[in-house]
């Protein structure tokens, strides 16, 4: 098991396989990482799918206003909507993309994040400076590699729970 330095600032999120640990980095970027403590706490990202993951890339989730595999569930829709929250301002830094690293999603205008973020599959370094990073997978990116595949996935999963580590 991950060593947990900041429970405060750790997220844990349950998918088929396990549990993968992430550490937030409050320190450069603290919006986001408010924002996605904020959806974790409010129960948001529970039961939303993985709606792009591309493979040697990256595996996009949390659309909380479309992605939710409960109510009516059109993966078709996933991907084009936030929270209903404030879009946020991006916190770019020097942080790299490396395998593992959490960067926000946006569509073309830089301060457009709100809910949906990436986990990399693989360094992508071409993103640096251009999305904000704002957290790193300490353990469980074995099962982030097992996410179905496809834009969309013809059988996306999901986040069961997300939860900050500090709550449990």
């Amino acid at each position: 098991m991950a060593e947990i330095k900041d429970p405060e600032n750790t997220i844990l999120m349950e998918l088929k396989g396990g549990t993968v640990t992430i550490e937030l980095l409050p320190k450069v970027a603290p919006l986001h990482v408010e924002r996605m403590k904020e959806l974790a706490r409010a129960g948001e990202y529970d039961n939303v799918a993985f709606h792009r993951v591309i493979d040697g890339f990256m595996a996009q989730t949390g659309d909380v206003a479309n992605g939710d595999m409960e109510d009516g569930f059109d993966i078709r829709a996933a991907g084009t909507g936030g929270s209903s929250l404030p879009d946020l301002k991006a916190e770019f830094s020097k942080v790299p993309h490396a395998r593992g690293s959490i960067g926000a999603a946006r569509s073309a205008s830089p301060n457009s994040a709100n809910s949906q973020f990436f986990i990399n599959f693989s360094e992508n370094s071409f993103l640096n400076g251009q999305y904000t990073v704002y957290g790193q997978v300490i353990e469980g990116m074995k099962l982030v590699d097992e996410i179905n595949r496809g834009e969309p996935p013809a059988e996306p999963d999901r986040m069961i729970s997300v939860k900050v580590a500090a709550d449990v």
